[in-house]
């Protein structure tokens, strides 16, 4: 979604898991690998400090701060695109990761924003984060992932 005060991409799912093994799986880096294709995060998660999103080769894919880390309710990460010169050019984009117990489930949401209007990154992750998310709903509820690494 866009407009004239920047863009933003929201997705909400429902996971069959607890807070904390949700939390666990979106934060270590072995789980991380499972289900974002072989990607990993290199972090302490400590507010202020940086963090790298890696391919499996080492290459930085997107990198920012921690703004916010409250276990296991509310991530917040400044986000930079770093291997794709166009939407590196973007600059940082905000990624607010919120969860909430409801029943016998967590409701996860996700809003990815930027003050640029018509963002070419807000567009890239508009269709990775919903096979990221889907890929991490299937491993915790059933074992394995919905979609393998090509």
């Amino acid at each position: 979604m866009s407009n004239t005060n920047g863009s933003t991409f929201v997705y909400v799912t429902f996971i069959r898991t607890t807070p904390e093994e949700l939390w666990t799986a979106l934060t270590t880096t072995e789980f991380i690998k499972q289900y974002w294709f072989g990607m990993h995060i290199d972090t302490d998660w400590a507010a202020g400090s940086p963090w790298k999103l890696l391919f499996e080769d080492g290459e930085v894919a997107d990198a920012g701060v921690v703004v916010e880390y409250d276990r296991p309710k509310r991530l917040v990460l400044d986000w930079r695109n770093e291997w794709k010169p166009e939407l590196k050019a973007e600059g940082f984009a905000r990624c607010t990761i919120e969860l909430e117990q409801v029943d016998e489930a967590v409701k996860l949401s996700l809003v990815h924003s930027t003050e640029f209007p018509e963002s070419q990154l807000i567009q890239a992750v508009s269709g990775g984060w919903p096979r990221i998310l889907s890929n991490l709903k299937s491993l915790l509820e059933t074992g394995d992932v919905l979609m393998k690494k090509k």
